[in-house]
């Protein structure tokens, strides 16, 4: 798939302000609705655009622990893990790494109780061998926006 400065300039506006309507989006580009409408029907076909969501701020919500945790796994279940600890309340991010453990877990957390809870159940989990959590102390960014 290629993705022209028309699709670009979409996608930038629609980072910027995802509640804006076709429409407005299509005035703030100098581009007719039926333009806008069918490259952005084009951009969620094809997954560019994977959802609309709004961004919190986690601490207002009273998140105040971030954890990053690295894990072990072992026999080849990585893949089956990972996918296990996705659905776990509070999981933000799971990545398969490379390097001496298999994968890293970023979760965010209401209390010392919940990140407890959360990393002796990993431990429980059948093929989870090692469990390293390192408590976040302070955010410097946490921004997955990209660049467009």
């Amino acid at each position: 798939m290629t993705i022209d400065d028309t699709d670009r300039r979409i996608l930038r506006h629609l980072q910027r302000d995802g509640r804006a309507s076709l429409r407005q989006l299509a005035t703030e580009l100098g581009l007719s609705p039926t333009t806008v409408a069918a490259r952005v029907a084009r951009l969620e076909k094809q997954r560019v655009v994977k959802g609309y969501s709004g961004i919190f701020d986690s601490q207002t919500l009273g998140y105040d622990l971030t954890a990053v945790t690295e894990i072990l796994v072992s026999k080849g279940k990585l893949l089956e893990m990972e996918r296990e600890i996705a659905k776990l309340p509070g999981v933000c991010a799971v990545y398969d790494v490379t390097g001496e453990i298999d994968g890293i877990i970023v979760a965010k957390f209401r209390d010392r109780e919940e990140l407890s809870l959360f990393t002796k159940g990993l431990l429980t989990m059948p093929f989870v061998e090692r469990a390293i959590t390192h408590v976040v102390l302070t955010t410097v960014k946490e921004d997955f926006r990209l660049p467009v």
